[in-house]
């Protein structure tokens, strides 16, 4: 009898959970990428895409990589949702951004910085969205919201808003929270002034969000919630993406018919699923040019 099948078969699956669980979901990546958005002439732009922190009071190796990326001086913090997974993180996260406070922010939430995340078989994020929602206990986003704005940084949640930044006219624009369809594009809806670049910030890339973004003439859509897919298959890349959008984009920039969009990966997981494969935990540092 042959028992390397055997063997294979028992230790393979050990291998990849530990590597997951042990290892990669703690390997936090800086992805770097470039946007021509900018009118020519213009000095490029540094933004930080942070998401998907889902934080937790013991996760201080996550809290001290983020606060680390001060050293990178963005000129612009994008933080596209889901800070929360406990009820006394908020302070937490503030401290983790601390460093940040001094930089033009801007944000809105995801459903996990509503309700905190409830046990359920991962396996259903491989089923078709039939629209059912799990929500757990409310957490204090006002808490974090208050936090947040008390340094200046501005909740784009169906908000437009117009900036100068390093010499560039923008126009922000977001929405709340698409996958639990809290989502109201009309409250934003409009082109975007022919003078002033346009970014859009969501936490879902649902298509129905992307389509109106892209409609309006936003150059530029800041998303998260998909984490990647973050259980992926090498040289594959992921199998979901939890909403609608397509797998071939679930991270990374690609274009949306003429705008550019910009997914992350996201930092974190559900804890009740607290796994990564062929994923890191990411945060971005896109230059626009």
């Amino acid at each position: 009898m042959n028992i390397l099948p055997i063997v294979v078969g028992t230790l393979l699956p050990a291998a990849v959970a530990t590597y997951s669980i042990g290892y990669e979901v703690r390997a936090f990546t800086l992805r770097r990428v470039q946007i021509p958005i900018l009118p020519a002439g213009s000095t490029p732009i540094k933004v930080l895409h942070l998401s998907d922190f889902h934080m937790t009071p013991r996760q201080h190796k996550k809290q001290e990589w983020i606060a680390s990326l001060e050293e990178l001086q963005p000129d612009v913090v994008v933080v596209t949702g889901d800070f929360l997974a406990h009820k006394d993180v908020v302070p937490s996260v503030l401290k983790s951004l601390e460093g940040f406070k001094e930089v033009p922010g801007f944000f809105v939430f995801g459903s996990n910085d509503y309700y905190a995340p409830k046990a359920k078989n991962p396996l259903l994020y491989l089923k078709k969205d039939d629209g059912t929602r799990y929500e757990g206990l409310e957490l204090p986003w006002q808490d974090l919201k208050a936090g947040l704005v008390a340094w200046g940084w501005k909740d784009l949640t169906h908000t437009k808003l117009s900036t100068n930044i390093s010499g560039v006219d923008f126009e922000f624009r977001g929405v709340d929270d698409a996958h639990l369809f809290r989502d109201d594009y009309s409250k934003i809806a409009g082109r975007v002034p022919t003078n002033k670049v346009g970014i859009g910030v969501s936490h879902a890339p649902y298509l129905r969000i992307l389509d109106a973004m892209a409609n309006d003439g936003v150059s530029l859509t800041f998303a998260g919630h998909t984490h990647g897919g973050q259980l992926c298959l090498p040289f594959k890349g992921a199998l979901v993406t939890n909403c609608d959008l397509d797998i071939a984009r679930a991270k990374g920039i690609h274009k949306h018919n003429q705008m550019w969009l910009q997914v992350s990966a996201g930092l974190g997981t559900n804890p009740y699923t607290p796994f990564r494969f062929a994923c890191k935990p990411e945060a971005t540092l896109a230059l626009l040019v």
